[in-house]
């Protein structure tokens, strides 16, 4: 049995003394929900994406929650989401009582299929999930061709600090929804972020996660009667970020632009050192897009590679290298293959990204020597 000389995990988190120190002010002062910590880290990070807000909740499932109760989608209605994504993407639209209408994609991005998407559209689509998979947007302006007045709702779970066409993930579509679990490039744990530039949605939305609350927990202490409790006009959540959190975020969030460059380089070394081996496929990159490099994701060639894509992962683990396949496709998944009686085949390009596709570890904690030994290790299998 082979001894492991190295464990790269697949992601990891880029913490530290800055966030330990900006969580003591919380801790210290006893404001640990939702308060002036989540402000100004919303305002930090509509700024960065050049958006008028920002709401911050409790996770990117939640946002896209919100995001699709803020636009009214009820039972009936149709949400087209791509069928190669994290599951939440799809199971959000089932909260709703909506019907999911999955779309394939395109291989060379792992974003939904443009050429697909028009014949799906018809009066009960009521909004488009586009997901920015990976940290590379998809091509809303094709979309919004396609579907102009459809509201769409970017998944940028995957994409803060991403850009299409020199403009930032979140401020492309209606909404955009974002992630800081520990795999995404900046985290404060779990946690996430809804972005627009409808100041009707953005108010409703601050409602929504706050129980429905007409005034936050904040406004109420700091106003001139803070014994009344608010009024309470729609049926809403307890999806409020934390404190806590919102002071780790305030401090990623000032170093994301650092953390994306960062990526992009180790990106670009991998593309380079790995472009001779015919088995493997790198990411397609274009000049329209500036990638957020939450993942480094390949498609492995199972007639050209020395094993199957499973074997190949196996092999990597036994040396100590973390891999994942991309996501999973969703049509696949028992609950949407049992409710939508679907078959694998029916989105035989998702299929095909379910099957093949491959992430190599890609963090910010790496160094040259890590990249190295997952270059050589690929090499040498």
């Amino acid at each position: 049995m082979s001894i492991k000389t190295k464990n790269i995990p697949i992601s990891l988190p880029v913490t530290g003394e800055e966030e330990w120190q900006a969580v003591k002010e919380p801790l210290f002062n006893g404001w640990l929900t939702s308060g002036p910590m989540v402000n100004a880290f919303e305002k930090e990070f509509a700024q960065i994406h050049g958006v008028s807000h920002a709401i911050a909740v409790t996770s990117a499932t939640t946002a896209l929650h919100l995001s699709l109760i803020a636009l009214n989608i009820k039972p009936g209605d149709e949400v087209i989401v791509p069928a190669f994504t994290w599951i939440s993407t799809a199971n959000v639209v089932e909260y709703c009582g909506a019907k999911v209408i999955f779309c394939d994609i395109d291989i060379n991005t792992f974003n939904i299929d443009i050429d697909k998407l028009a014949s799906l559209i018809n009066p009960n689509t009521k909004a488009i999930i586009a997901v920015h998979l990976f940290g590379l947007c998809a091509d809303i302006d094709a979309i919004k061709n396609i579907a102009p007045t459809i509201p769409i709702i970017e998944d940028a779970a995957c994409a803060a600090g991403a850009t299409y066409k020199d403009r930032y993930a979140g401020s492309l579509g209606n909404l955009g929804c974002f992630s800081f679990h520990p795999r995404k490039s900046i985290t404060t744990g779990e946690g996430g972020m809804i972005t627009t530039n409808d100041a009707n949605i953005a108010e409703r939305i601050s409602m929504l996660r706050n129980h429905g609350a007409s005034i936050s927990e904040e406004q109420r202490h700091h106003g001139p009667k803070p014994f009344i409790l608010p009024d309470f006009n729609i049926l809403g959540f307890n999806y409020r970020m934390t404190d806590l959190q919102g002071a780790v975020g305030l401090v990623q969030i000032k170093k994301l632009k650092k953390f994306i460059a960062e990526r992009k380089r180790w990106a670009d070394y991998y593309i380079n050192c790995l472009s001779n081996i015919d088995w493997i496929e790198t990411p397609h990159i274009t000049n329209d897009y500036g990638h957020g490099w939450q993942s480094f994701v390949t498609l492995i060639d199972e007639k050209k590679s020395p094993g199957s894509r499973n074997v190949i992962m196996e092999n990597l683990q036994a040396k100590g290298i973390s891999t994942r396949p991309g996501t999973h496709a969703v049509h696949m998944l028992n609950y949407y293959k049992d409710k939508y009686n679907l078959k694998d085949n029916d989105f035989e390009v998702a299929r095909q990204a379910n099957d093949y596709s491959m992430a190599i570890p890609l963090h910010n904690r790496m160094g040259k020597e890590d990249f190295e030994y997952v270059i050589n290790a690929i090499k040498n299998l």
